[in-house]
């Protein structure tokens, strides 16, 4: 038996659990589940299906990912500039913020450190949005003038 057919069988199972759950939740009715506590343990069920495929996909991804970066050297070295592009991306816009304590809305306090992580996230953002429009723009032009 191939992995295809494993990876539809489980596939099958994991989707034949999930319309058992959906089914069974429909029986109840919004109404039954919001009304009674007792009734809203049906979703529990449910929920505990959508974590356990969500870690599925999740490891599977991971693992996959880092079997294809080993197993091809040239796309490990492309992957680790790109995130030493992107952590200095991250220092440049950490160093760039300011942290102020500020007062929110609600009463409460925003710290220095916490208020300068925003700002650096927002400063990140702002950052690769740049140098996204500006390699966009270069490549566009580029292949203007080439033809």
């Amino acid at each position: 038996m191939n992995i295809q057919k494993i990876i539809k069988i489980v596939a099958l199972v994991i989707g034949l659990i999930a319309v058992y759950f959906l089914v069974r939740i429909m029986m109840i009715g919004d109404e039954a589940i919001e009304a009674d506590v007792a009734n809203q343990g049906v979703l529990t069920g449910f929920t505990n299906l959508a974590y356990v495929i969500l870690a599925i996909a999740t490891i599977s991804t991971l693992v996959f990912s880092l079997v294809n970066l080993v197993s091809h050297p040239d796309k490990l070295k492309k992957a680790l500039i790109s995130l030493g592009v992107f952590a200095l991306v991250l220092a440049i816009a950490w160093f760039a913020s300011s942290g102020e304590e500020r007062l929110l809305d609600d009463g409460k306090i925003l710290s220095a450190g916490e208020s300068q992580m925003v700002e650096a996230g927002i400063k990140a953002f702002y950052i690769l949005i740049m140098l996204a429009a500006g390699l966009m723009l270069f490549f566009g032009i580029k292949k203007m003038l080439s033809k």
